[in-house]
């Protein structure tokens, strides 16, 4: 099994685009096992439906080296390559004059080398300046190869490779020109979800072609190098304690499909039976069932559906005052709420659980890493336990419950902004933090162990 890891020199380059023609292209006739960088959910969604394969996240704020070495030899174990793909650019983190968060740190600690990714456009013998500096910036970074994009001709390339080549010991092995029919639209969190883009597989077709005509694929593969032989990091749950026919239902559909796929197959391996349902078309929640998640996603883009769904909302209030455990995670948040006012300033009447309201703002309202204390018991565990989250929305809370998260952001060990979060009612915590259960894996077995407490209780 070899790997590879596609960075950025910084966002806006295209390496999503590049990361994709190159999955496209290798999945043809390999098992490729796919990567991100950072807290991200819509681009691996897109990496799983190119090959095949789930996507996974790779943060080295959010876990720790032993962590990330785990779950990258776990993953990618039986593929023929790993590809990650990088997040901002290459050196681009958590605070300046650390690595952690960096995509140079997962690299580092996956020992995979770097096909750095420029944007190619209006420049030439420059382009050798930022791939040498980029080369020498970090001597423990293996950068061994760059893909040049938005270039206007062959001719072009050719003097941007030559540049490269005269100037610095990086390979160049190739390049992408600007399509307009492969470009994916954005809209405020980044990219359109794959949920709601249509002909996808003739834009993965298209991809695929574009990298076999001008991206030397073939010496991509010599330049990926096999993984490093897997030592204890192997133990980490390697016998999970599995529990009893424990049912929890999350919420999936076009609202609702933020989640970390090591989320979902920690629960599996602690013997949880996840059944998805959809909260915009089905008419309640799925029967029997002893937990409850509702994850982030774009439920103000879908409003209307969810508000016109009475009967789901109905039954998911129904369940939660019979003391259901649950977490909500952002968008999972604004829909337990009584209202949401949209974009455009309408009002959609949700769930009715916490009593109070979120509305969508000009611009975000929180964005980026910070470490979370429990200040009282809760599904997670006991007043004061920790764990690291990421936060990234553009809605704005007003909510009467209390707040049982305190939540701090740090630069140079100082602690330079806190705030309060994570909104207690029931048998549950709705949040806009986003957790990542490798961060800390009693958070998991803790919201397990209620909902086996509630299975108990009621059978």
């Amino acid at each position: 099994m070899k790997k590879i890891c596609i960075a950025g020199t910084q966002s806006g380059v295209g390496k999503t685009t590049v990361t994709m023609a190159i999955l496209a292209a290798l999945s043809k006739t390999m098992c490729v096992q796919p990567f991100k960088v950072g807290p991200d959910y819509i681009d691996p969604m897109f990496h799983s439906l190119i090959t095949g394969n789930k996507s996974r996240n790779l943060d080295s704020y959010l876990m720790s080296t032993e962590v990330i070495s785990h779950l990258f030899v776990k993953n990618a174990f039986h593929s023929d390559i790993a590809v990650i793909e990088g997040v901002m650019g290459l050196f681009d983190g958590a605070s300046v004059g650390s690595d952690i968060g960096t995509t140079a740190s997962i690299a580092k600690i996956t020992k995979s080398p770097v096909i750095l990714v420029l944007d190619g456009s209006k420049v030439a013998a420059s382009i050798a300046a930022v791939v040498k500096g980029f080369e020498v910036f970090d001597p423990e970074l293996r950068i061994a190869g760059v893909i040049c994009n938005y270039i206007s001709s062959e001719g072009h390339y050719q003097l941007l490779k030559e540049a490269i080549e005269l100037h610095t010991n990086v390979e160049p092995i190739g390049y992408l020109t600007k399509d307009m029919q492969v470009e994916i639209p954005e809209r405020h969190l980044g990219l359109v979800p794959t949920y709601e883009l249509l002909e996808l597989e003739q834009m993965f077709e298209r991809l695929s072609d574009m990298a076999s005509k001008t991206i030397d694929v073939d010496r991509l593969l010599q330049l990926a190098e096999p993984p490093a032989e897997a030592s204890q990091e192997q133990s980490i749950n390697s016998s999970p304690s599995r529990t009893k026919n424990i049912r929890i239902a999350y919420a999936k559909d076009e609202a609702f499909h933020f989640y970390y796929q090591d989320n979902l197959d920690y629960l599996k391996n602690q013997g949880v039976d996840l059944l998805a349902f959809s909260p915009m078309r089905d008419q309640e929640l799925p029967g029997n069932i002893h937990g409850l998640i509702l994850g982030g996603g774009f439920p103000e883009m879908f409003a209307k559906e969810l508000a016109e769904n009475e009967t789901m909302k109905m039954s998911i209030q129904k369940a939660l005052e019979n003391g259901l455990p649950y977490y909500a995670e952002c968008g999972g948040l604004m829909y337990l709420c009584q209202e949401l006012y949209d974009l455009e300033g309408n009002v959609h009447r949700m769930v009715d659980w916490f009593q109070g309201k979120t509305s969508m703002q000009e611009s975000l309202q929180r964005f980026g890493y910070a470490k979370l204390t429990l200040n009282q018991k809760c599904i997670f565990g006991e007043a004061g336990d920790q764990i690291k989250i990421h936060e990234f929305h553009r809605s704005k809370a007003e909510i009467e419950s209390a707040r049982i998260y305190e939540l701090y952001k740090e630069k140079e060990s100082q602690i330079v902004k806190q705030w309060k979060c994570g909104f207690a009612k029931g048998a549950g915590v709705g949040s806009y933090a986003h957790i990542h259960f490798y961060s800390n894996l009693d958070f998991a077995h803790n919201f397990v162990n209620s909902c086996l407490r509630y299975k108990e209780k009621n059978n």
